[in-house]
């Protein structure tokens, strides 16, 4: 029971677009969208404990299905993010260290050598002058290019564990 009043709390915390996608009765959808609009303190929280008590009239497949959705938006923005971080993990890594270019030119012989060196120096003179950081983010849409087209995430994953147990 408290575990369903949890799920239907979590709905009304997602934005309206997202819970219309929700796969579930419309009766409890309207539910949800009409507690979304409460202002109210008091009736906000009697319309959570409607939301909860409809979530309590679900068949065990149709919870299964929403909290399937929930589980989905969940993962994807942290998998979105963990690859965020890896990708400026490794322009970091660019431009600190030579041999990490040499790494990256090995994966992606394609990369156009000269071109990319110009955007490490340039990145790191924005650095050294505190100057906008056109380069250096370049640089990111760069690495997100070739992650995009090679599919090759595991590669920089790679790269940051390798970075990871030469600082540990």
């Amino acid at each position: 029971m408290t575990a369903l009043q949890k799920l239907g709390e979590e709905l009304i915390a997602e934005s309206r677009d997202r819970v219309k996608r929700v796969p579930m009765p419309e009766d409890v959808r309207d539910a949800i969208l009409e507690c979304q609009q409460i202002k109210d303190h008091e009736g906000r929280r009697r319309q959570t404990q409607y939301v909860g008590k409809k979530m309590r009239t679900l068949e065990p497949h149709e919870i299964a299905e929403i909290q399937k959705t929930l589980d989905s938006w969940r993962g994807l923005s942290k998998a979105d993010t963990a690859a965020m971080h890896a990708l400026e993990r490794h322009r970091d890594r660019l431009l600190k260290d030579d041999g990490a270019l040499t790494e990256l030119l090995a994966h992606h012989p394609e990369l156009d050598v000269q071109h990319v060196r110009t955007m490490i120096r340039n990145a790191r003179k924005e650095q050294a002058e505190n100057k906008p950081p056109k380069a250096y983010r370049e640089i990111f849409q760069l690495l997100k290019e070739l992650q995009k087209s090679s599919g090759n995430q595991d590669d920089i994953d790679a790269e940051d564990d390798d970075e990871q147990d030469e600082h540990n």
